[in-house]
């Protein structure tokens, strides 16, 4: 019994020792432990500093990768907007002149006319049924002038190189002389000291004019229809000097150099009703002048 005792207090004084060997080491194991866990963080949040420096630098050269990128693309796309701008210069410096067709036209007119009807004779002293003007003469001459405004050179799109413009034009008409009623004298039925007078009129005229082969040299055209006022030198007889009218015609003029054309051309005057007995419808032909602008 007793030696169990002493065995039991023997081996309780080992492990006693034993555990205060094995504690202070355990404890010092677990410092170091804690020690190197902390060098590890540390470390750890160094190389995690280091890692996220690194990616701003590598944002950063990245940025200005791009931004040299743009740069050069900048340059070389200006470089060759003005390489482009170059050629085509050199296009134009060597490409002749172009002048735009000229289109507009002014023009001296001048021909024969003859009328429908000539003004019929006075018969009695005080000229009843009558004219004022007894000239039986119903040919005569004109001149006058013409200006024709281009609108378009396709006829409002419907016919290719056909061109539309509107003449305004002017013609002096003469048809020579006959006896004047208005200054005559008139006693016993009879006419004493007859008077003459000179058969002058003024046409003026606004007509739409189609022109065909714009930029040929050859153009022929026509007039559908147009409008004209006439005014007679001499009164009708109720003193009249105004009738309005139309007139249809048709030609043709030849460019014979930079803009100087030759033509002719045939004209109908037409007036619904005629001016108190002086009938104004005849027929002109003549020839023109004109000059391109």
């Amino acid at each position: 019994m007793t030696f169990n005792k002493t065995q039991l207090a023997l081996s309780i004084a080992a492990a006693t020792f034993s555990l205060a060997i094995v504690v202070p080491q355990a404890q010092a194991d677990s410092s170091n432990a804690k020690r190197v866990a902390e060098e590890a963080a540390q470390k750890a949040q160094a190389l995690e500093a280091q890692m996220q420096q690194m990616s701003s630098m590598m944002q950063s050269m990245q940025a200005e990768l791009n931004r040299v990128k743009a740069a050069s693309e900048k340059a070389n796309t200006e470089t060759a907007k003005v390489q482009e701008l170059d050629q085509w210069m050199a296009s134009v410096k060597s490409t002749p002149e172009v002048t735009a067709a000229k289109d507009n036209l002014v023009a001296v007119r001048g021909g024969w006319e003859v009328l429908d009807h000539a003004r019929a004779n006075y018969t009695s002293s005080l000229n009843p049924g009558g004219v004022l003007s007894s000239n039986a003469n119903a040919q005569g001459y004109y001149f006058g002038g013409a200006f024709d405004y281009n609108v378009n050179n396709d006829l409002f799109g419907l016919v290719d190189d056909t061109s539309f413009q509107v003449e305004l034009g002017f013609e002096y008409s003469q048809f020579g002389r006959g006896a004047n009623a208005l200054s005559a004298t008139y006693l016993g039925g009879g006419v004493v000291n007859p008077s003459t007078s000179t058969d002058a009129r003024l046409r003026l005229n606004a007509s739409p004019k189609i022109k065909f082969n714009h930029g040929g040299k050859l153009r022929p055209w026509l007039i559908p229809v147009g409008l004209e006022i006439n005014i007679l030198g001499v009164p009708s007889n109720a003193v009249s000097v105004l009738n309005s009218g139309m007139q249809f015609g048709g030609g043709a003029e030849y460019d014979i150099f930079r803009g100087i054309v030759l033509g002719g051309d045939v004209r109908y005057h037409y007036a619904t009703s005629n001016i108190d007995g002086v009938n104004t419808n005849g027929v002109s032909t003549g020839g023109y002048v004109g000059f391109k602008f």
